[in-house]
């Protein structure tokens, strides 16, 4: 799967868009990792895994329980180690085993701490879901943080066309491992999930600002307090409006 995806879909983006690559030697290569990036826009995943393969590192995501139930789709995203999620389900103990094992196969994860499309309205990482927190202490696996700028421009977050010309160019950058070590043997309580998360998208934001030359806001954008919804498309919860 991931040797179709990359004849398809790399020389589509290429075409689409210029890209520079920053600092790829802080990939680890002795180790699995959780690599967290910056979601802004609904091709995010496509130039992740793009980095990541072309760098000898087929990429794992996590996707939703019930799509490994439709025939050859699930064997495929079975036999490629994406992970099931169902939070609520009985795969939840699955969904950790399969992570287990990309990580002893030296696997890349691919997480994104805010959970959806950011609702901030500078595209800023906003308030995060736990479950790159959760993940990362359980196994001990590093956390590379990620950041990449430039994609928003061919294809606005929620657009329904790309913007193709002029051509665009999209800069990523890996930063190095979040130091976790405060958070480890503690009880994994709300309280230390939620702070383990902000450290990570501290670091995202970090690296976000040296891409864009700019300075983040002082105070993280939380959907809840907007009146917002903190997942999917439909962001206003009175008037079910998209952005």
């Amino acid at each position: 799967m991931f040797h179709i995806l990359a004849d398809t879909l790399r020389p589509l983006m290429n075409i689409m868009l210029g890209k520079e690559w920053l600092q790829l030697e802080k990939l680890p290569r002795d180790t699995g990792f959780i690599i967290c990036p910056n979601h802004c826009t609904e091709i995010d995943p496509i130039l992740v895994g793009q980095m990541l393969y072309s760098n000898g590192l087929p990429p794992h995501f996590l996707t939703k329980a019930s799509l490994f139930k439709i025939p050859v789709v699930g064997k495929v995203l079975a036999g490629s180690l994406q992970i099931p999620v169902d939070r609520a389900g009985p795969t939840a103990r699955r969904s950790l085993e399969v992570a287990q094992e990309v990580l002893d196969q030296r696997g890349a994860i691919v997480i994104y701490p805010e959970g959806t499309l950011t609702r901030d309205p500078d595209l800023w990482p906003m308030k995060g879901h736990t479950g790159a927190a959760r993940l990362a202490l359980q196994t001990g696996a590093p956390v590379i943080p990620v950041a990449h700028w430039g994609a928003q421009e061919v294809f606005p977050r929620y657009a329904k066309m790309v913007k193709l010309f002029p051509r665009k160019k999209v800069r990523m950058i890996v930063g190095d491992p979040v130091d976790l070590d405060e958070f480890r043997d503690k009880p994994q309580d709300k309280q230390l999930l939620d702070a383990v998360t902000e450290k990570i998208l501290v670091e995202i934001t970090l690296l976000l600002a040296g891409l864009r030359g700019e300075q983040p806001p002082g105070e993280r954008w939380d959907p809840s307090v907007h009146n917002q919804t903190s997942r999917g498309r439909q962001i206003d919860k009175d008037s079910g409006m998209n952005e």
